[in-house]
């Protein structure tokens, strides 16, 4: 995959962040407690003064769980990791600055910058190619860019500093078990294949819906709304592997190619007020919780019309997919958790005469978080032999030992991109959403309404949980 040898330090950007807290450290640690990270230094830098042991108290707290249920070794690989990690108060912009800390680390590095996108950028932009010491690798957190002009000149910077395969761009919903699931249901099984294409399948949908509402994320999230947040990035990954022809091999390259092959192929048809539809939260109780309207929300402009739901059809123009919608659709504080693909297959072209009962199409889900698989079919029975009802076939799909964020790390670690996005893939999926922001910023689609815990306005096709 590549040539470089296996990191020695991680270096943490945005360290005293809550992304660090909440979802980087924890995933490290559960990767050194199963003896995945041998060898590993940890150092951390940010802007906040802290102090030595404030740093070693939140990677601590961290780790706790992840050591709790460690075995012996686990349990020291950690205690040593803790012990030996700094903290380092640093201005990332400043010039010089992150270049002096990367010369005095032990290398090769991998640089996680858990920033904003723009703090990002402009850190990245303040190194010289030749103050990037060899092996380095660059870790960068979605959103990717604003923009595809955006994206495009981040890209440039990046692979001034470091080549393409030393770039992690990260999207955690491609952990490899999810990735590996899909592709195995896929091309490791001949009666699917044959039928997974235009000819048999009548629609595709991509479903995260969350009971979480704001959870006092403002500041990011009323900037960006659902579909930069969660379709334009994770969702559209999604699609592509569940669209993508078969690779030679599961090799980086193979499916990456095919991967942005997909994606080179996707757009969304106008007019955008008949394939596209945003919403945001009223009033209403959603996860246990009373939740505020969204425009009353701490820290929301209501001005802006962020959507806190929304919906695209997305057209593949090429052999297989051509006339099949894919359907992405996210949105938070909805009454019930749906994280799920849902293939519907094409009616039967003839039901013989003197069967009863409904005859629906076959409906294959693939479910994200608990990874599971099932298959809705007509069978007779029971009572009367004549008469079709519904059963579904299910099963568990294989899942990591690895919290999300540890599946990405050793992705990192190991110098394997296979989970990280391309660069020319995160440019195709701002290409492909660009148009809509742009509709939806001149009013041109109504921004609907919906109580907070309800399945989001009645009008829409996605609107009934389970359909």
């Amino acid at each position: 995959m590549t040539s470089q040898p296996t990191v020695k330090t991680l270096l943490i950007l945005g360290a005293s962040g809550d992304l660090t807290g909440r979802l980087l450290l924890p995933g490290l640690a559960r990767l050194v407690a199963r003896g995945r990270a041998a060898g590993l230094r940890l150092v951390g830098a940010g802007s906040d003064p802290w102090t030595p042991e404030q740093w070693r108290e939140r990677v601590h707290a961290s780790f706790e769980a992840a050591a709790g249920s460690a075995a012996a070794d686990g349990k020291e690989a950690l205690q040593s990791l803790e012990k030996e990690t700094v903290y380092h108060q640093l201005d990332v912009t400043a010039e010089g600055a992150l270049a002096s800390l990367l010369g005095a680390l032990e290398g090769p590095t991998a640089v996680y910058f858990a920033l904003p996108p723009r703090i990002s950028q402009l850190a990245c932009e303040s190194l010289r190619p030749e103050q990037v010491p060899p092996g380095t690798r660059l870790v960068m957190e979605k959103p990717f860019g604003s923009s595809e002009d955006s994206a495009r000149s981040l890209n440039q910077t990046l692979v001034r500093l470091v080549p393409e395969d030393h770039v992690h761009r990260v999207d955690h919903f491609l952990g490899k078990a999810t990735v590996l699931n899909i592709l195995g249901l896929r091309f490791a099984n001949n009666f699917l294949e044959p039928v997974w294409d235009r000819h048999h399948v009548e629609k595709v949908e991509i479903i995260f819906d969350e009971d979480l509402a704001l959870e006092g994320r403002a500041r990011y999230y009323d900037g960006a709304g659902a579909l930069r947040d969660m379709i334009q990035s994770h969702l559209l990954q999604i699609m592509a592997l569940l669209a993508i022809e078969p690779p030679a091999t599961i090799g980086e390259r193979d499916l990456r190619d095919a991967i942005s092959a997909v994606l080179r192929a996707s757009s969304v048809p106008e007019p955008y007020a008949g394939s596209t539809r945003r919403a945001r939260y009223t009033a209403g109780q959603a996860g246990g919780k009373d939740v505020p309207d969204y425009a009353r929300e701490e820290g929301v402009d209501a001005e802006r019309g962020t959507e806190t739901l929304a919906e695209i059809q997305v057209n593949i123009d090429n052999w297989r997919w051509n006339g099949v919608p894919f359907i992405l659709r996210s949105g938070k504080a909805m009454g019930a958790k749906r994280k799920e693909a849902v293939v519907t297959f094409r009616p039967v072209p003839h039901l013989p005469r003197g069967f009863t009962g409904v005859d629906s199409p076959n409906k294959l889900r693939i479910g994200f978080g608990p990874d599971t698989l099932r298959f809705d079919v007509d069978v007779n029975g029971p009572g009367n032999i004549f008469s079709l009802s519904r059963a579904t076939l299910e099963t568990e799909l294989s899942g990591s030992d690895l919290l999300p964020y540890g599946e990405v790390l050793e992705g990192v670690l190991a110098g394997d991109p296979l989970l990280s996005v391309r660069g020319d893939t995160a440019e195709e999926c701002w290409r492909i959403v660009e148009p809509v922001l742009h509709a939806w910023q001149q009013d041109s689609v109504p921004l609907e309404e919906y109580d907070a815990g309800s399945a989001g306005p009645a009008a829409w096709p996605t609107a009934v949980p389970g359909d």
